[in-house]
């Protein structure tokens, strides 16, 4: 017996190795002594032949060739398209007859199938080598009829956490409104989707188009909804539709942390391309928010089944790689401080927001944003004037500068600056004008006060108070939040706006709220949504001090003993610190304004943004004082 071992360029070796002898002898005689070069051609062969499917240029011993191509076709089908690479070698013969071992690996997803089968070799009479066609040769136990089919496993989505590791994100029950192609005609099919879609009040037309383009067995997803408000006997009897129970990774409500948490579903095409083959159609993946930027982490590792299915669907397993579950997220937010904020904010109209802090660690325990801003993250990215709860860091610059609360500063009922005219809100106290203290004039929001006191101030003052506040300087947090900004006037007029948080100013609720945790915690505080993204902060050029944390503190005290925050002065628990704002936008006469409110009591410091309101105390107001009296509770 001679034996050949070949590899999966034995075909182009060989060639080489006959060349060589052509060379040494100057002859070549028209086949090998027993074959085995001719018998190792035709393993090659067979073997190209199987991962290309043509089997033209393969002679087979018993077998038709288009027989054998559709055999091998149906017996592959079930792979899902998946291409096998095929390698012959250890080629043996003797007397005419011999075996080639064929080497097999299926790339499915990430993972990889590989084994062995043998098939029979045999020269015929005119010196051709020739191929016996089994099923087996396929895979070693496959019996006629039998054909393979693989399927992917998917694996447990990691949950995602809130602060105590309660699940937020977890495995819920839901509903999956659909059309399944097996059970009816493709016309039939086509008019039950354009039902199904106007009852669920979605595209009927894009759906109606992707029921046409489906295959003959698929189910065609119309809308997944949660259990609890899906309706079981919609459309029932209508051919081809179903409802179908599954289970998918979701937030205690719809709305819960929507923009912060994002969504999941099925891969779009361009979150399979881009996957590098990680990601195929019809996986669950994170599609917006956290659950996209961690969807690695989260979505885990797909496993593989590889059955052998006979003609009745009989199944028996051939190879198995096991899913492997996503890894949690761990996040700081509180599911009740996050429900009672999202309720607070039902029913404002505008866009809005409320972020609340824990200033001793900086833990985000609640961003919600509410139903007027249409879905978008208002919370920790909306970008707006800060108005006067700005005067916090005004007035940190102006201790800074040398005042003290009790220092008199000069409150006017308007001031002037390069022609523009400053005065302050319409229902401001009459009394409250003059030379007054200026504890006062932030109980009162003096915007006049702080315009005519910025002679005090030199460049980089107000900059370098808010940075010592937690605003103006960018952190990465792992998700999107904007920090604001306070760039250096360009102009008188700019200058003496941006005291009072308008001009070119501008901060988000989250950034707001980060303010009122530094003064409670005479720190700069860095707001932490995701424990585990490393946000230590980079020491401010000129730190909060103990004197400077003080005067803050009993500056907002008194917004609310003495001030425009007396709406939280009946607020239990804790002495609440405080600052209103009302910031001026738009093209309007008069112009619009933002309402916001900012707090502190105890461990916890809460910002409230409404888009267009009245004013901070009587807008935001409200909204803060419920907040604080329900996160009692």
């Amino acid at each position: 017996m001679r034996t050949t071992t070949r590899s999966p360029g034995g075909a182009r070796t060989r060639t080489a190795l006959l060349a060589l002898a052509v060379a040494a002898t100057g002859t070549l005689s028209a086949c090998s002594d027993d074959g085995r070069e001719e018998a190792a051609d035709a393993a090659d062969r067979f073997a190209e032949a199987l991962v290309s499917g043509d089997f033209d240029e393969v002679g087979f011993t018993d077998a038709d060739t288009a027989d054998v191509a559709e055999q091998y076709a149906t017996i592959v089908a079930g792979m899902g398209g998946t291409e096998p690479d095929v390698a012959a070698d250890e080629v043996d013969v003797e007397d005419g007859t011999g075996t080639a071992r064929l080497s097999w690996s299926w790339d499915v997803r990430a993972t990889t199938w590989t084994y062995t089968t043998e098939v029979a070799l045999r020269r015929a009479d005119d010196d051709a080598w020739q191929v016996g066609w089994t099923p087996e040769v396929v895979e070693g136990s496959l019996a006629p009829g039998e054909r393979l089919s693989a399927s992917v496993v998917a694996p447990q989505r990691g949950d995602v956490l809130a602060g105590d590791g309660q699940p937020i994100v977890t495995l819920r029950d839901v509903i999956r409104y659909g059309i399944d192609r097996s059970l009816t005609d493709p016309e039939t099919a086509q008019t039950s989707a354009r039902a199904l879609a106007e009852a669920l009040e979605i595209d009927a037309d894009a759906y109606v188009q992707r029921v046409a383009a489906a295959g003959e067995r698929a189910f065609v997803e119309a809308l997944v909804v949660r259990a609890e408000d899906a309706d079981l006997e919609l459309l029932a009897g209508t051919p081809g539709v179903a409802a179908l129970p599954q289970q998918r990774s979701l937030a205690p409500t719809r709305t819960f942390a929507a923009p912060i948490l994002g969504s999941v579903g099925e891969a779009t095409a361009e979150v399979v391309e881009e996957s590098d083959g990680a990601v195929a159609a019809g996986d669950v993946v994170g599609l917006s928010g956290l659950q996209a930027r961690y969807d690695d982490q989260l979505r885990g590792e797909a496993g593989l089944r590889v059955v052998a299915e006979d003609e009745d669907g009989e199944r028996r397993e051939l190879h198995t790689v096991e899913a492997v579950a996503g890894t949690p997220l761990p996040t700081t937010l509180s599911i009740g401080l996050q429900q009672l904020a999202e309720t607070q904010l039902a029913g404002v109209g505008p866009a809005s927001a409320l972020v609340a802090i824990r200033p001793s660690d900086g833990a985000v325990l609640a961003a919600a944003s509410g139903p007027g801003s249409g879905g978008q993250n208002t919370a920790t990215f909306g970008q707006y004037a800060p108005g006067s709860t700005f005067k916090v860091v005004t007035s940190l610059a102006l201790l800074r500068a040398g005042l003290t609360p009790d220092a008199t500063v000069t409150c006017p009922a308007t001031t002037t600056v390069d022609g523009r005219t400053f005065g302050n809100y319409s229902d401001y106290p009459a009394g409250g004008t003059g030379d007054i203290p200026l504890r006062t004039a932030v109980a009162n929001s003096c915007n006049t006060a702080f315009i005519t006191s910025r002679d005090l101030l030199a460049p980089g003052d107000l900059a370098g108070a808010a940075a010592a506040l937690g605003l103006g300087v960018d952190h990465d947090l792992g998700f999107p939040a904007y920090f604001g900004q306070v760039p250096e006037p360009e102009s008188q007029t700019e200058d003496a706006a941006s005291l009072i948080g308008q001009g070119r100013v501008l901060a988000s609720p989250l950034t707001m709220a980060t303010v009122a945790a530094s003064v409670a915690a005479g720190r700069t505080v860095v707001p932490q949504l995701l424990p585990e993204v490393d946000t230590a902060p980079a020491e401010p050029a000129t730190p909060l001090t103990a004197e400077e944390t003080a005067a803050l503190q009993e500056m907002m005290r008194g917004v609310v003993t003495d001030g425009s925050g007396r709406v939280l002065a009946g607020v239990p628990g804790d002495p609440v610190g405080a600052k209103t704002g009302t910031a001026e936008y738009g093209t309007e006469t008069p112009p619009a304004t933002h309402a916001w409110m900012i707090a502190f009591q105890g461990d916890l410091a809460v910002a409230v943004f409404v888009e267009t309101g009245e004013s901070g105390s009587s807008t935001a107001g409200p909204v803060l004082a419920a907040f604080l009296e329900g996160a009692r509770g």
